[in-house]
């Protein structure tokens, strides 16, 4: 629910969960913005043939209803379980009903279902609640079929009825786990075809984390697409836990990684709304190894084949980022998705920075006064107008970041703002104050004040760089041996690399492209006339390495 704006529903049961436990449950369930419980007896525990109440817990579901409408009222939404074909402790489907509509009188909000295969045992079972004075929704439990192993225990486990035309398009194909799988999507889709011509008004699956095929079966039915684009609350996807409901301000550098922001921000009892406040009192969690993961790990071999079986330099690297630009690889250890629609005009200008050791992972152009619907950059109410500083975020030596700096000073450059800084610590920047909150992106809508969702925070960067430089280690470094010039080569990028963001403070007439052009340009003409650099480390002449050139938008931000 944090994590994915999606709101969930608690499974809670009866088994081993004494009343002290379920209330507990509870409180952690309200604590954390989770609005919705699904009220169970529960299974037998494990290793035991039949189910018994704890000491000092509840017996059935209908006491857990009550205990939760007693406790807590109308704060949460209560599910309950319904069985088409009956309990298997019940007499008969007549008798189960009862005991059902009994669940719902305690204060249940809706019913969600067994899995079945048969619909019209389904289609009657609701015929058969709604004569019963049952009016609440009841909807279908669905688990699609994906191997015919998983199929027969699951049908063993819940003894629901399968029909002969099921069976018997299996029965050819068991052995063959596609053409199953593909058969369950197909049966899938025509079942719920028929359940929703009947008026029923959703469905729940039964997915065994298999989300694959409950993704086809949604496309069959034409209910799975992307939202549309310009259509969005903020530039970011917000939060459905209570707690961040207003939350309306973050700092951009975590707009690849948002997972990670949502983790090392969930303890703050408040967030920021209107504006971001004093830098130095955000108190981020600490980093842990599964913010450096991300919610779609891959394997040490994926990786390995993604970033290079074998790094020989550190132009190795370079292409490595190329390559992600350039679609031939689908994330890199700060993005987690490919390159985004807004990407695409800018193409050449991140492959040329890249190439030359500018190592991008976080952009977005200059944008001044675009509709709040624009399909590539609009957000927020319609009407509206919205308005974006040019901003590019990278990885640099400390030759290039010390041209940077030098550049800088130039007095058409007097808009442009810069921070860098290294895994050490070492800081680099052109702001006056060390906590400084630049807006880099704004809205203006009728009847509102103007809102500023995204910002350059110096002191949330500093926290930043923390976990940036940590996934050149976690993530790459970790797939090459120890004692491999691999290794050495991201060892030697995390050991003396800045991590740089660059805003183009005039959002009229700046242009940062320009800027990153003449920066690329001047590093070029010094290899290329046999100068140096001063690096800033150490003082030394460095001869320095090709430069980069561009600017563009969140190469992969959500």
């Amino acid at each position: 629910q944090n994590y994915c704006a999606t709101d969930v529903l608690m499974h809670l049961t009866c088994t081993n969960m004494p009343r002290d436990s379920v209330k507990d449950a509870l409180e952690k369930a309200k604590e954390a913005g989770i609005r919705n419980i699904l009220a169970l007896r529960g299974d037998a525990p494990l290793g035991k043939e039949t189910w018994e109440q704890c000491d000092e817990g509840f017996a059935h579901a209908i006491d857990l209803v009550k205990f939760i409408r007693q406790e807590y009222g109308d704060y949460f939404g209560i599910a309950v379980a319904g069985y088409p074909e009956g309990h298997i402790s019940s007499p008969d489907l007549d008798e189960d009903i009862k005991h059902l509509k009994l669940k719902v009188e305690a204060g249940a909000d809706f019913i969600m279902t067994q899995l079945f295969y048969d619909v019209d045992l389904f289609l009657d079972f609701v015929q058969r609640c709604r004569k019963a004075g049952i009016t609440v929704p009841i909807l279908p439990g669905v688990m699609p079929i994906s191997s015919y192993n998983a199929f027969k225990r699951m049908i063993a486990f819940t003894k629901a009825s399968v029909p002969k035309h099921v069976h018997d398009a299996l029965e050819p194909i068991k052995n063959n786990d596609a053409m199953v799988k593909a058969f369950g999507i197909e049966l899938g889709i025509k079942m719920l075809k028929k359940i929703l011509a009947s008026g029923i008004p959703g469905f729940h699956f039964y997915t065994l984390n298999l989300e694959k095929s409950v993704t086809k079966i949604l496309a069959g039915l034409g209910l799975a697409s992307l939202p549309k684009r310009g259509k969005r609350a903020l530039p970011w996807k917000r939060s459905c836990a209570t707690r961040r409901q207003k939350e309306d301000v973050r700092p951009i550098f975590w707009a690849n990684r948002p997972y990670s922001y949502l983790s090392r921000t969930i303890s703050w009892d408040e967030f920021p709304n209107g504006r971001w406040g004093n830098s130095t009192s955000p108190a981020y969690g600490e980093l842990y190894d599964y913010h450096l993961m991300g919610l779609k790990a891959a394997s040490s071999r994926d990786r390995l084949n993604m970033w290079g079986s074998e790094l020989k330099s550190q132009e190795d690297v370079f292409s490595r980022f190329a390559d992600y630009i350039n679609g031939k690889i689908p994330r890199l250890p700060w993005c987690e998705t490919g390159i985004q629609l807004e990407t695409l005009p800018l193409k050449k200008r991140l492959l040329n920075i890249n190439t030359r050791g500018f190592l991008t992972i976080n952009s977005q152009p200059r944008v001044n006064g675009a509709k709040s619907d624009d399909k590539v950059v609009g957000w927020g109410p319609i009407n509206g107008y919205v308005y974006q500083k040019a901003y590019i975020e990278f990885f640099a030596s400390p030759s290039r970041i010390k041209t940077l700096e030098k550049l800088a000073q130039k007095e058409e450059y007097a808009t442009i703002s810069y921070h860098a800084v290294t895994v050490d610590g070492k800081q680099l920047s052109n702001y006056a104050d060390e906590n400084s909150v630049n807006a880099v992106t704004w809205g203006v809508f009728p009847g509102s004040e103007i809102v500023q969702p995204t910002v350059v925070d110096m002191g949330s960067f500093r926290v930043w760089k923390d976990e940036a430089f940590a996934l050149w280690i976690s993530q790459w470094r970790a797939v090459y041996p120890p004692g491999s010039k691999s290794r050495e080569v991201i060892q030697e990028i995390h050991n003396t690399y800045y991590l740089c963001n660059v805003v183009e403070n005039d959002f009229v007439n700046g242009d940062l492209a320009k800027f990153m052009d003449e920066l690329a340009n001047t590093v070029k003409n010094e290899k290329q006339n046999g100068g140096a650099v001063l690096d800033s480390n150490s003082g030394d002449d460095v001869q320095n390495r090709d430069g980069g050139v561009g600017s563009g938008k969140d190469e992969c931000k959500e």
